[in-house]
């Protein structure tokens, strides 16, 4: 079957090389679109994620971005592809639904999901009150940008030492209609429609995406269907900025193995879980709606108002999971632009509840209800006393609280109170700009992650009152050139982050993990990103782009004694030692386009005592696609690819501390996909 595709990719080819007097065609077709994605400019690029809307050249502190050129470029199925593209950012994905993204080295600790991060979609928290993100329940052919902040960003968003994370929805110039559809041999289905419409005063766009897959694994199916809306209506006085998001999930869960299943069925699913066919489903919408004012004195104000609700159940061989999320908040943020200075103040609060209910064959064993607080209060201001240079100063002062009422009096009253003391986050930044080809920049900050309330619990379920919020200062150096007409563009940071109280989470027994704080840590690194293009020709051999990225880090215990043992000096386990990537792009003629991937990462450790190692591993991921233009402004795109060309067996995700039950083997290993191709087609359509 797949030899008959490859036949009926490589004819289309033909015909398409044959029809040569069409290439100017969809030269015109597309070169717009292909020049907004393409390499980017680094002087002329605007981010947000910095609370203002400015030039990425002028930006006082690290941050990276990608445009949707970056996002798309594997087979649009996993957001890993392209956060793994960018210096000092490892997400590591186990499966679709279980995933970790770590910056700096910071969130590495948490098992099975993405903690010490902030995530916001179009300015909404995707992040939940116990500092829980998900960016990855979003089908990223919905995802018209990212940036990301790396490091502590407490100062500008709140909890969060490890940075912060912001998606947008796309911006489209004009009418248009897109559907796109990709198939993998795993088995995997990935679908995506979406829209545009403008009138006179709005704008609105839409997507609607279905993944549904077999998986590489035992229990691995997945079946994910996302909606996601946004909009735009605005005068000269106002602007009304609605989202909707909604997601229905439900994916087995394999769990990770031991190094035996791992080295020899890495296809098997942990046996307990598939004893049980353990799985989770999963309902989520997120909704908010944010009016922008403009004032005539240059002042504007931006107000949010915004919700979640999540209601799921998680089968699992110890016991059940029940639970379900409600939270509402408020943003409000004042900017006040006055020539040389920019100031942004506000706040953000949130109220969350979140009940769960733990049953075991139908039997309750447990439920309770948490209630969650956090209120930030922020300001950040950028001056700029000469057209070179800018100074931006922000600090921000949080508060927050847990509140967990027991509803299961079998075992006794649990209820408790946790008020954390008010937090306060200074950041200082500067960036100096002597051209447009050369800038210099140095940022310090204070940043902080609070535990989560399943953290704050005892393993009899009362509040522990001695567990700390993990606080560090990170301090940064870093530059960012262009040279040759643009040709040439590099950045590269140096940063060092000192950390006390980091937090780490404890398995106790399969079912019960605890928080607690490791001493102090340090976090040292050099990250890189250069940029060039290679050929700019109009005809054969066309153009060439290249873009390479690498992370050095070294993650440490500077003190750290746990029950009895020292692991002082010891590297922290779960961070790569570092990470390169060399991406080739190449467009031959119009027509075609040629993508090679190849990837390392480096070895990491499983466990404290550096006893255990991962060994680092190789990935070589290809893609070729075709372009045709259609009659009255239709784009058709064909595209190709196999990831893991070299078939690497690797893990590509690790459960740092892993606890062995019984006789059996402590399960550090995801396993990572093996070789396997796909294909796609996607329609453009627009006025």
């Amino acid at each position: 079957m797949l030899k008959s595709y490859c036949l009926y990719f490589l004819c289309l080819l033909y015909i398409l090389i044959a029809l040569k007097g069409n290439a100017q065609e969809i030269g015109k077709a597309s070169d717009a679109r292909r020049d907004a994605d393409s390499v980017i400019l680094l002087d002329e690029v605007k981010i947000k994620a910095y609370q203002f809307s400015t030039d990425f050249h002028t930006v006082s502190g690290s941050i990276s971005l990608l445009t949707p050129k970056g996002i798309h470029l594997s087979d649009g199925t996993n957001l890993s592809n392209a956060l793994n593209s960018l210096p000092g950012i490892n997400m590591q994905s186990g499966t679709y639904a279980t995933n970790r993204i770590v910056i700096r080295g910071m969130g590495s600790r948490t098992p099975y999901n993405t903690n010490r991060i902030r995530s916001y979609l179009d300015d909404i928290p995707l992040t939940s009150a116990d500092g829980v993100s998900s960016p990855e329940d979003i089908d990223i052919q919905s995802i018209g940008r990212l940036e990301v902040i790396k490091g502590p960003a407490s100062a500008i968003y709140g909890s969060g030492l490890g940075g912060s994370v912001h998606l947008f929805t796309p911006v489209k110039p004009g009418n248009e209609f897109a559907v796109s559809s990709n198939y993998s041999n795993l088995n995997t289905w990935n679908t995506h429609f979406s829209g545009t419409i403008h009138t006179k005063k709005a704008t609105f766009w839409a997507g609607l995406g279905h993944l549904q897959s077999e998986g590489y694994r035992e229990n691995n199916h997945t079946k994910r269907t996302s909606f996601l809306t946004s909009g735009r209506w605005k005068n000269n006085v106002w602007e009304v900025n609605p989202l909707l998001m909604f997601v229905n999930a439900d994916a087995g869960i394999p769990s990770s193995l031991g190094k035996t299943q791992f080295e020899n069925s890495p296809q098997s699913a942990a046996p307990s879980w598939l004893t049980v066919r353990g799985f989770k489903k999963y309902n989520k919408v997120l909704t908010g709606v944010n009016i922008v004012t403009k004032f005539e004195n240059r002042t504007q104000n931006s107000f949010t108002v915004f919700g979640k609700w999540y209601d799921g159940f998680e089968k699992r061989p110890f016991n059940n999971l029940t639970d379900n999320v409600l939270s509402f908040g408020i943003r409000e943020k004042v900017t006040f632009s006055f020539n040389p200075i920019d100031v942004v103040a506000g706040t953000e609060i949130i109220n969350e509840q979140y009940q769960w209910r733990l049953d075991k064959d139908g039997v309750k064993v447990n439920e309770n209800r948490e209630n969650r607080q956090l209120i930030n209060v922020f300001a950040i201001s950028n001056y700029r006393p000469v057209k070179q240079l800018s100074i931006s100063v922000a600090a921000a002062a949080n508060y927050i609280t847990y509140r967990l009422t027991d509803l299961f009096d079998a075992n006794g009253d649990q209820s408790g109170e946790r008020r954390f003391p008010l937090i306060f986050s200074p950041r200082i930044g500067i960036n100096y700009a002597p051209s447009r080809h050369l800038a210099f920049f140095a940022s310090a900050g204070h940043g902080f992650s609070q535990p989560s309330p399943e953290e704050t619990l005892l393993p009899a379920g009362d509040v522990n009152p001695d567990i700390k919020p993990e606080k560090g200062f990170q301090y940064e150096l870093g530059t960012r050139l262009n040279f040759l007409e643009k040709r040439f563009e590099f950045e590269g940071a140096l940063y060092w982050i000192e950390l006390d109280n980091l937090l780490l989470t404890k398995r106790l027994t399969e079912d019960i993990f605890i928080g607690a704080n490791a001493g102090e840590t340090r976090h040292m690194g050099i990250e890189i990103l250069q940029k060039s293009v290679l050929l700019n020709k109009q005809r054969f051999p066309g153009k060439l782009a290249s873009v390479i990225s690498g992370t050095f880090s070294r993650n440490r215990f500077i003190n750290f004694i746990d029950s009895g043992n020292d692991y002082s000096s010891n590297d922290l386990p779960g961070i790569p030692e570092q990470t390169v990537q060399l991406q080739l792009t190449w467009n031959p003629i119009p027509l075609l386009e040629g993508f090679v991937n190849f990837q390392y990462f480096g070895a990491q450790y499983l466990n404290d005592s550096n006893s255990l190692r991962n060994p680092g591993y190789f990935i070589t991921d290809v893609k070729v696609s075709a372009l045709l233009a259609l009659h009255k402004g239709g784009v058709f795109r064909i595209y190709l690819g196999v990831n893991n060309l070299n078939d690497t067996r690797y893990a590509s995700m690790l459960v740092v501390n892993a606890v062995s039950f019984g006789n059996s083997e402590a399960r550090y290993y995801y396993p990572g996909l093996p070789r396997h191709f796909y294909f796609g087609l996607h329609y453009l359509f627009a006025k």
